[in-house]
C-alpha cells in the first residue's frame, strides 16, 4: 500500500509549494487511507470530510495565486480530541461531552491553522487524557497497529496510530507522564515534549505548572521539526513562553556531530519499575551506540522521591481540573479521572507543601546532572505493548504496582525537570513491536535536542536492527 500519505511531510510541503501535488489530491488520499485502516484500528474518532476537502481546495487555490503559503500549507493535521477545534467534535473522551461541538479554536489549533494546516480529523485519547492505554467510553480502544489487540499507549494514541498508519503526515499530541511520549515509543514514531512554554498553552487550569505540555508528532525528525516551528512561539497568557528574541525560538535544522557529544545513559532513572525485557533491549541498543559518541557513560540521575513527589503532585492537579465533574457526574466520569481526585482529596496541606517543595529540590538536582553532558539516554517505557483490554500494568516482573500510573517513572521521571525530551524509535523487538529511546537534553536546548536526534536517527537507520519499524498494512484493510 503506498500512495501520497506515505510520502513525508517535508516532501509533501516541498511538492505542494512547487505545484506538483494537490492539496485536494492529498486530502484525497489521506482519507483513502482512514477509510480502509480505522475500522481494525479506531484511532481516528471524527472526520469532517467536507470541510477538508472544502480547506483543500481553498489551499490549493493559494498556491495557484502565489500567494504566502505557511511551513503546514495544505497538509492534513491529526488533533488530539484534548483540543478544541472550531465546528469540528471535540469530546476530550468524556461522555459529558460526547457531542460537544466548539465555537472556538485553542491555541494549539489556531496556530495550526495560522500556518496552513487542514484541520478536519480528530485522533482517539482516553477520557480527559487520564491513562497510558488510549481507551473511553465514547469511542472504545485504539489498537496498536504492530498487533491490533495489544495497546498503542496513551494518551496520544490516537495521534500516533495516526501517523504510523499514514493517516496523516503530521498529528498533535500532549504530555504529563509520557502522555505523547509512550504512545510514539509503540508505534514506531517521533514524539517531543518540548521545555514548557515553547509551545504556549493558555488553557491549562494550573498556568503555573510546567508539567503539562503541547508537542508535536511525526514519523521522522525534520517531520517533527518542521511541525515544531509552527506552532512554537510566545503567548503572554502562558507563564512559561518566552520571546524568540530569548533564544528560544526554533531554526533550521542541521545534525549535529555525535562525536563531540557527552553522553549518559539510564535504563531506570534510578527508581522507576522496568522490566527485564525493556532492560535487555535497551542494552542492545546501547551497545549499537558505543564509538558514536566522545563518551558514553552509564549514570543515574539523582532522582530520590521522585515517584511519591509526582503521584502527590498530579493527583492534586485532577482535583482542580475535576473535582466538580467527580462529584456532580460520577456515573458519567471513569474510574482513572475518580482515583486520581479520590486519591488527592487524601494528602493534607503539609504532604502537598513538601510535595511541591521536593519538586523544586529535584529540578535543581537534574540541572546540575545536566551540566556536565550533553544528552540522557534512557528507554521510553518500562514495559513493551500490553493486552488493549488492559488499563494498565498491575505489577512487572512479580514486582507490584501502586496504581495505573506507577509503571511511568521513566516518562513522569523526566516531566519532573522541565527538560526537553524526544522519543525515537529505535528498531522492535522479537515480537516485532517497535522499542524506543528517550532523548533528554538541556533545559531550553530544544533545537540542540534536535539536532543530536536528527543525526542519531541516520545513525539508527542504517542498521536493520535499529531503524525504524513499517507498518505491515496486511489484515488492516477492511
Amino acid at each position: 500500500m503506498s500512495d501520497l500519505c506515505d510520502l513525508t511531510a517535508l516532501e509533501l510541503q516541498t511538492s505542494i509549494a512547487k505545484k506538483a501535488i494537490s492539496p485536494v489530491d492529498l486530502w484525497n488520499a489521506c482519507v483513502a487511507r482512514i477509510k480502509t485502516t480505522n475500522t481494525a484500528l479506531n484511532a481516528v474518532v471524527t472526520l469532517d470530510e467536507d470541510a477538508g476537502r472544502k480547506a483543500a481546495k481553498e489551499a490549493e487555490a493559494k498556491v495557484v495565486r502565489g500567494d504566502p503559503l505557511g511551513p503546514l500549507h495544505g497538509l492534513p493535521i491529526g488533533i488530539k480530541d484534548l483540543n478544541e477545534t472550531k465546528g469540528l467534535r471535540t469530546t476530550w473522551g468524556s461522555e459529558l461531552f460526547a457531542d460537544h461541538i466548539p465555537v472556538r479554536d485553542d491555541t494549539l489549533v489556531t496556530s495550526i491553522r495560522a500556518n496552513g494546516g487542514i484541520i478536519a480529523i480528530k485522533t482517539n485519547t482516553p477520557e480527559f487524557g487520564a491513562g497510558a492505554n488510549t481507551w473511553n467510553r465514547v469511542f472504545g480502544a485504539t489498537g496498536n497497529p504492530f498487533n491490533t489487540s495489544l495497546t498503542c499507549g496513551g494518551s496520544s494514541g490516537g495521534s500516533a496510530v495516526a501517523l504510523a498508519a499514514s493517516m496523516v503526515p503530521l498529528a498533535s499530541g500532549s504530555d504529563l507522564a509520557g502522555s505523547l511520549r509512550t504512545p510514539a515509543a509503540f508505534c514506531g514514531v517521533v514524539g517531543m515534549r518540548p521545555t514548557p512554554g515553547l509551545v504556549p498553552t493558555t488553557d491549562s487550569v494550573l498556568a503555573f505548572s510546567p508539567l503539562a505540555v503541547e508537542g508535536p508528532m511525526a514519523r521522522n525528525v525534520r517531520d517533527l521539526h518542521l511541525f515544531l516551528q509552527a506552532i512554537a512561539g510566545n503567548n503572554h497568557l502562558d507563564p512559561f513562553s518566552r520571546p524568540a528574541d530569548s533564544g528560544a525560538g526554533i531554526a533550521e535544522l542541521k545534525p549535529a556531530n555525535l562525536r563531540g557529544l557527552k553522553v549518559r545513559f539510564s535504563a531506570d532513572l534510578g527508581f522507576a519499575p522496568v522490566s527485564n525485557n525493556v532492560r535487555a533491549l535497551f542494552g542492545t541498543r546501547i551497545a549499537a551506540l558505543e564509538g558514536c559518541f566522545a563518551s558514553l557513560e552509564e549514570r543515574d540521575p539523582p532522582m530520590q522521591g521522585a515517584d511519591e513527589t509526582f503521584q502527590v503532585l498530579r493527583a492534586v492537579r485532577f482535583i482542580a481540573a475535576h473535582l466538580d465533574r467527580v462529584r456532580n457526574h460520577a456515573a458519567k466520569v471513569g474510574p482513572n479521572v475518580t482515583s486520581n481526585v479520590e486519591l488527592g482529596l487524601t494528602f493534607d496541606a503539609e504532604q502537598i507543601a513538601r510535595a511541591e517543595a521536593a519538586h523544586s529540590d529535584h529540578y535543581r538536582r537534574f540541572i546540575r546532572f545536566m551540566d556536565d553532558c550533553d544528552l540522557l539516554i534512557t528507554p521510553v517505557a518500562a514495559v513493551q505493548p500490553f493486552d488493549k483490554t488492559q488499563n494498565a500494568p498491575t505489577e512487572i516482573d512479580g514486582q507490584a504496582l501502586q496504581n495505573y500510573v506507577s509503571w511511568l517513572g521513566l516518562a513522569f521521571g523526566i516531566t519532573m525537570t522541565a527538560h526537553p525530551v524526544i522519543s525515537l524509535p529505535c528498531g522492535h523487538d522479537s515480537q516485532g513491536l517497535p522499542f524506543g529511546l528517550q532523548l533528554v537534553g538541556k533545559r531550553h536546548g530544544d533545537q540542540r535536542l534536535l539536532e543530536i536526534a536528527l543525526a542519531l536517527e541516520d545513525v539508527l537507520a542504517s542498521s536493520i536492527e535499529t531503524r525504524r519499524p513499517l507498518v505491515d498494512f496486511a489484515g488492516l484493510a477492511g
